[in-house]
């Protein structure tokens, strides 16, 4: 059984859509049903058409689409619905979907703002409905397999977090020429008051916590706006104190010219650490403390389930950035599935960011933003 699929947002011209419904064909999970692709009723429609969706299917409005799919029959109506629309048009058709009885899967970060956030989470809650928040590098086997030997505690007591994101497509003022994705990223009536700390700042602290099972309490930040007359923040670095003592540092710039998307991890316990980047997904190094490092590849049989239930071809072909977000929609599939047969879902599929994950990275952004202009050394990580 194919779930239904409707997306708002991620019509001709925006990138994150095609990646969304790329991710979502990849396992067979579902089939696209209906639309609302722009704000723009033609682009939505010429959009919908070309995907090949029947006209009757390709609606003007968010609003539109929610109201008309309700009225379907239960067996013809959308079930799961993926939001992909700039930050400030995340909050209210996410939350009118939910109310309206459907599933929803949202892209990152989860709203304009921590109010808004919070706000959701009582939506979720109420609703019954399952939500997903595509922090994609989570989806990623050897991520996968990092969080479990962690939580298997075979490194110890967790003592250090690096974590880190370099971009550099942003080191001139794209904003001020055709380049759409520079122009609703630096706006602050578009993206809210972070720019790359909300953009890539915020996948990197997720991975912190996805990885190590810790959450952050304090932090401690630097916040810059290195090129000139631009709105909203390129390059940043945070101090990072975690509930069990640990600490860590995060730095995420998209001023760091030559660099693409290498996001890198690296954890230290007592024991040994371990390290995984994106520029070479299917490795995870383990280091040990009193015996020689150890290579772990995706799709070898000594991998945990969660790793191997997240891969698809045989150890040394490489699965990527469309695998890792392909998985975060099947597990999201499999979960919803089991909800609608009244099962109870696989921790395996189960596995997949939450609205818990939505509201922390949200408090990560205001609590960043309001550490970089404090003088206070260390602010408490508020909620």
């Amino acid at each position: 059984m194919k779930l239904r699929l409707g997306m708002i947002g991620g019509g001709e011209g925006a990138f994150i859509g095609a990646v969304h419904r790329i991710a979502a064909r990849i396992d067979d999970e579902y089939e696209l049903v209906c639309g609302a692709f722009s704000s723009n009723p033609e682009k939505s429609r010429s959009s919908g058409l070309s995907l090949g969706l029947p006209q009757n299917r390709v609606y003007n409005s968010y609003k539109e689409l929610i109201e008309k799919e309700k009225q379907l029959p239960a067996d013809e109506r959308v079930q799961v619905i993926s939001i992909v629309t700039p930050n400030h048009v995340h909050f209210e058709p996410t939350k009118l979907a939910l109310e309206n009885g459907f599933h929803v899967i949202l892209d990152k970060p989860m709203t304009f703002s921590l109010a808004e956030a919070k706000e959701l989470e009582k939506t979720v809650k109420s609703s019954g409905k399952l939500f997903c928040l595509t922090h994609t590098y989570t989806g990623y086997p050897m991520v996968k397999e990092a969080k479990q030997f962690i939580k298997s505690g075979k490194l110890g007591a967790i003592r250090k977090i690096y974590v880190e994101y370099p971009q550099g497509w942003l080191s001139s003022f794209l904003e001020g020429g055709e380049n759409k994705q520079a122009e609703w990223r630096t706006d602050p009536g578009k993206s809210g008051i972070a720019g790359c700390m909300g953009d890539i700042g915020t996948h990197a602290f997720n991975l912190s916590e996805y990885v190590s099972g810790l959450h952050v309490t304090q932090l401690c930040a630097d916040i810059n706006i290195v090129v000139e007359g631009r709105k909203l923040d390129d390059d940043g670095a945070v101090l990072l104190k975690y509930n069990n003592g640990a600490s860590g540092v995060l730095t995420a710039s998209q001023i760091a010219a030559g660099e693409e998307n290498n996001v890198k991890i690296r954890v230290y316990g007592e024991k040994g650490g371990l390290e995984w980047q994106q520029s070479d997904a299917n490795t995870l190094q383990i280091k040990w403390l009193d015996k020689p490092a150890e290579i772990w590849r995706t799709g070898g049989s000594y991998v945990s389930s969660f790793a191997s239930h997240n891969t698809r071809t045989p150890a040394g072909h490489p699965e990527g950035y469309l695998e890792a977000f392909a998985n975060l929609y099947r597990n999201f599939a499999l979960s919803v599935k089991a909800h609608i047969e009244g099962k109870t879902a696989e921790p395996e599929w189960l596995d997949f960011p939450g609205i818990e994950d939505g509201v922390r990275g949200m408090a990560f952004i205001e609590n960043v933003i309001a550490s970089g202009k404090s003088e206070i050394k260390w602010t408490k990580f508020n909620i």
